[in-house]
C-alpha cells in the first residue's frame, strides 16, 4: 500500500462540489468539499498504512456496527447454534477493498464488496454489499447502502454510516443539532443497551452528554430531517432519512473523539450495537433478497 496513494484516489465533481474516494481502503469516502471548504473532512496527516483507523471521511459499517461481544470479549458473536465467531467492531467492510464503477455522467460512484475467504470465517454468508454516492446537485449528496443475499441461507445484518463532519472544536458551543423525535440510549460497560430516555429536539455540540449516544428514531421514518447548524461556518447540513424506497433508519449516533477534535460525527444506523444478540434493529435477509437504505445530505448557506 502506498504511503501517499494519490494515484489511487478517485475524484468526482459537480459544480462547486468535489468528492474523493479510496475504494481500495474499505470503500471509503474520504472527503466532500464545496467551493473548496470541507463538509466531510479527511486529515492531512492520515496514516495510509491503516486507513480503516483514520478519523475522517465515512467508514462503512457492515455487516454489523458498533461493539458486539460474547462473555465480555469485544469482537465476538454467537449464532443461533451457539457457534462463537470473531468479527471486528463495526464489521469488516472498512478493512477490505471494494470494486468501483463511476456513473456514466461522472456524478456518482458505486463501490461493491462480495464475500470472500477474508469474510467467511467470521461471517459465513454469501452477500453483495454496495455503497453508492451520487451528487444530486452541487449541494446535495445521495448515499445508498444495498445488501443482497447471494447464498442459500438467510443472513443477519445491520449496517451504518460514520460521517465525519468538519467542525472546528472551538465552534461546538455555537453549533446546534436538531433531531427528529427520538429516545436516547447508550451502551453500558457490560455491552447491554441502556433503558430509553426522552430525547431533546435540539442539542448544542459542546454538550458532552451526547457523545456516544444513540438517538433511536420514533417513529421511523422520521417526519423531519436531522439538521446540523454551524453559524461559524455559515452553513447548515441536513440529513434526510425519509427517502423513497429506503429501509427505516433505526437511530442516529452522535460522537466525537476529544475536546480538541475538529470534527463531529453524526451517524445514521440501521440498528444498535450488539443487535445480533439484543435484536435492536437486527435485520435478516432471505436468500435472493435485497434491501436498500438511502439518505440525502444537503448543504445550505445560512442567511443565503
Amino acid at each position: 500500500m502506498n504511503a501517499h496513494p494519490e494515484q489511487d484516489i478517485l475524484t468526482l465533481t459537480r459544480g462547486a462540489s468535489t468528492l474523493r474516494f479510496a475504494p481500495w481502503a474499505g470503500g471509503r469516502l474520504l472527503s466532500w468539499h464545496i467551493e473548496g471548504r470541507p463538509v466531510i473532512v479527511w486529515p492531512e496527516n492520515a496514516n495510509w498504512a491503516e486507513p480503516a483507523r483514520v478519523r475522517g471521511g465515512n467508514p462503512l459499517l457492515f455487516p454489523f456496527l458498533g461493539r458486539h461481544r460474547v462473555d465480555g470479549q469485544i469482537g465476538r458473536w454467537r449464532d443461533a447454534q451457539g457457534v462463537v465467531r470473531d468479527l471486528p467492531m463495526h464489521g469488516f467492510a472498512r478493512d477490505l477493498p471494494f470494486a468501483a464503477q463511476i456513473d456514466d455522467d461522472g456524478h456518482g460512484l458505486k463501490m461493491t464488496l462480495v464475500d470472500s475467504d477474508a469474510t467467511r470465517t467470521g461471517y459465513p454468508f454469501a452477500f453483495r454489499f454496495e455503497a453508492a454516492y451520487r451528487l444530486a446537485d452541487a449541494h446535495a449528496l445521495d448515499v445508498t447502502l444495498t445488501a443482497t443475499n447471494t447464498g442459500a441461507q438467510r443472513l443477519p445484518w445491520y449496517a451504518g454510516h460514520h460521517f465525519y463532519f468538519a467542525l472546528p472544536h472551538a465552534q461546538r458551543a455555537q453549533t446546534t443539532l436538531d433531531l427528529p423525535a427520538a429516545q436516547r440510549r447508550h451502551q453500558l460497560a457490560d455491552g447491554s443497551i441502556s433503558a430509553p430516555e426522552p430525547g431533546k429536539a435540539q442539542y448544542r455540540l459542546d454538550d458532552a452528554s451526547i457523545i456516544d449516544r444513540f438517538h433511536v428514531l420514533e417513529p421511523t421514518p422520521p417526519a423531519t430531517p436531522v439538521r446540523l447548524v454551524t453559524p461559524g461556518l455559515g452553513r447548515a447540513v441536513t440529513i434526510d432519512l425519509n427517502r423513497p424506497g429506503s429501509l427505516p433508519w433505526y437511530a442516529v449516533t452522535t460522537w466525537t473523539e476529544a475536546a480538541d477534535s475538529d470534527f463531529y460525527c453524526v451517524e445514521p444506523w440501521l440498528g444498535l450495537p450488539d443487535a445480533i444478540h439484543n435484536g435492536l434493529g437486527l435485520r435478516w435477509l432471505a436468500p435472493g433478497q435485497t434491501e436498500t437504505a438511502t439518505l440525502r445530505i444537503g448543504v445550505e448557506t445560512l442567511g443565503g
